[in-house]
């Protein structure tokens, strides 16, 4: 029996961030862990462990390092893996999309995908929204030029133009 992701749950990364954050896995499952497990042994082996420091540091980071684990396994197993968009393709997950609303001067500027393609690099500052939400689905297919109405959540129709969509480089 094959597991159905649900579409609201997808995590939509590029081939590069899927690859990295498997990447990422296996050094947490391999060397992170092994080294974890080896402070852990030598703090242990330093004594009392009620006023022991750095063994209580020692677990408190192998609980986030495991954290780590169980949520890049999740993520890595509800991803869909897409192409990397070309500059000038129409709109699609993993694109960078600046839009003015109807009536607005003001260009918004957010990524088209998922919040773990920031968790890459936490440098980088900017808005995500995804392909299944109403602003997402209304742009997607759409190129630069393009306008796209959608319902918002107070039940009003929103108009939005496209001014640039490019590939999100990071």
């Amino acid at each position: 029996m094959t597991q159905r992701i649900e579409e609201d749950s997808v995590v939509w990364l590029t081939q590069d961030g899927f690859d990295q954050l498997k990447s990422e896995l296996e050094h947490l499952k391999g060397p992170a862990r092994a080294e974890i497990t080896q402070r852990i042994s030598e703090a242990r082996d330093e004594g009392d462990l009620k006023e022991n420091g750095g063994y209580h540091a020692a677990k408190d980071e192998q609980g986030k390092i495991e954290a780590r684990i169980r949520q890049l396994e999740d993520m890595l197993r509800r991803a869909r893996v897409g192409e990397t968009p070309k500059a000038g393709a129409k709109i699609g997950p993993g694109m960078k999309v600046s839009i003015k609303f109807a009536g607005d001067d003001d260009v918004e500027t957010f990524l088209l995908g998922s919040r773990e393609l920031l968790a890459l690099d936490s440098s980088v500052d900017i808005d995500v929204y995804s392909p299944q939400s109403p602003l997402g689905s209304a742009i997607l297919g759409k190129k630069k030029g393009d306008k796209a109405t959608y319902e918002a959540p107070n039940g009003k129709d929103v108009t939005v133009e496209i001014v640039a969509a490019e590939p999100f480089t990071g």
